[in-house]
């Protein structure tokens, strides 16, 4: 059932018509690469008449990879990707715009591409269709071989007994069968040969799009730390800063009949004016602590260490001061750790570790705590550390069974 239904599949026919499209498409195109390189190359040494030639053929040569990707899309469903933007590589010349990615590697693949086209398909047109075509004509064969020449169908000069036409209709059937097969086959064929010239490296799509899932997590990181930073600025000191506006104006009310119930509101505004100092100070710190930019990693989690509700053990051991970015996607790492241990883990006692080593650098972090363990790594805190981690290249691994403990370690690129 699976055989015949292939017989009437879509796509098997849009397979078998993909492959005579891409006859005519490349017997035109092959007129107009060809000839285009040959008139172009030869012209250069004429005072470089050659040049407008061949960069209007590397641009039909662009044009026409960007039009083969969109018929591979709609006749075989394969979407075959573009070269990213700024990764082809190669010595560039400045003489016609065109020209600027003469020796790419991915301009010579798309030429290479132009003028194999049209030989590839016919070879794939030609199998397919004579698959088919056998087939029928096999199929079909008890019908009319009493109407051939010479009273039927003759093999080694013998005519072709009644009994042997069915058997041959049988095989005709079977060659039916496996046509649609063959068919989509070479359209396999060459949507990988495709893929293979006109699309980049499959190392380079997939650093590509982890590129593009960093770029996206960093965004959203970036984004839920300016809502954090919103949340906190509205409900803690400014929240303090109203209050502190209002005691003085009370006391301002009552300087005039009441003396020491303006004192009193002007110590209480004072001590309003100190927590909202404390709070900035929290949430400065929180963004990024000056102690970081002016004393390093070192200091700055040992300050850590020390508001922190738990006892945390610090030992950092960096050879080479990284690079600011670094430095404080650590300290991120770290403190929200910290915040979490102190929070959620009930745990006695917290260590943190961090360690600078190998060439060109990594800077490994790990904090553990003794607490009941089952941190959620897709909990918006754990997942905000893997997102401000991927967006410099590294990995954060969490490890916290239920019953503990909890080891959370990262590594950044330095």
């Amino acid at each position: 059932m699976y055989f015949v239904r292939d017989l009437v599949s879509p796509r098997t026919w849009l397979a078998f018509i993909h492959h005579f499209i891409g006859v005519c498409v490349g017997a035109l195109v092959v007129w107009i690469v060809v000839p285009g390189l040959v008139i172009g190359a030869l012209g250069l040494p004429v005072a470089m008449i050659g040049l407008p030639i061949l960069g209007a053929t590397l641009r039909f040569t662009d044009w026409f990879a960007s039009a083969e990707r969109t018929r591979f899309a709609v006749t075989l469903g394969e979407q075959i990707p573009a070269w990213p933007a700024g990764t082809r590589s190669g010595y560039r010349l400045r003489l016609v715009p065109r020209l600027t990615k003469l020796s790419e590697r991915a301009t010579w693949r798309e030429v290479l591409y132009a003028v194999a086209r049209g030989p590839l398909s016919a070879a794939a047109a030609f199998v397919s269709l004579g698959v088919w075509a056998i087939g029928l004509i096999m199929v079909t064969l008890p019908l009319f071989d009493w109407s051939l020449p010479g009273g039927g169908f003759h093999v080694d000069g013998r005519a072709l007994h009644e009994s042997k036409a069915v058997l041959v209709a049988v095989a005709g059937v079977l060659v039916l069968l496996a046509a649609p097969q063959v068919t989509r086959g070479l359209a396999v064929a060459d949507t990988m040969l495709a893929r293979r010239l006109l699309g980049p490296p499959s190392s380079l799509a997939a650093r590509v799009a982890e590129l593009e899932l960093s770029r996206e997590r960093v965004v959203d990181a970036a984004e839920t730390e300016r809502r954090r930073i919103e949340r906190d600025l509205h409900d803690g000191a400014q929240q303090r800063l109203v209050a502190l506006a209002m005691e003085l104006g009370r006391a301002k009310a009552r300087f005039g009949d009441d003396i020491d119930a303006a004192r009193d509101l002007v110590d209480s505004a004072h001590a309003q004016a100190k927590a909202a100092l404390t709070e900035l100070r929290d949430l400065v710190r929180g963004v990024h602590p000056p102690v970081l930019t002016d004393r390093g990693l070192d200091a700055a989690l040992s300050g850590l260490a020390a508001r922190s509700p738990i006892p945390v053990d610090v030992h950092v051991d960096m050879p080479v001061r990284p690079k600011p970015l670094i430095e404080a996607v650590a300290y991120f790492v770290v403190a929200e750790a910290l915040t979490n241990v102190a929070k959620h883990s009930r745990a006695s006692q917290a260590k943190v570790v961090v360690e600078g080593h190998g060439y060109p650098g990594v800077l490994a972090i790990m904090i553990s705590d003794d607490g009941v363990g089952g941190a959620d790594q897709r909990g918006a805190g754990l997942s905000g550390l893997a997102s401000r981690v991927s967006g410099v290249d590294g990995r954060l691994t969490v490890e916290s069974p239920y019953g503990g403990p909890t080891i959370i370690a990262a590594e950044l690129p330095c």
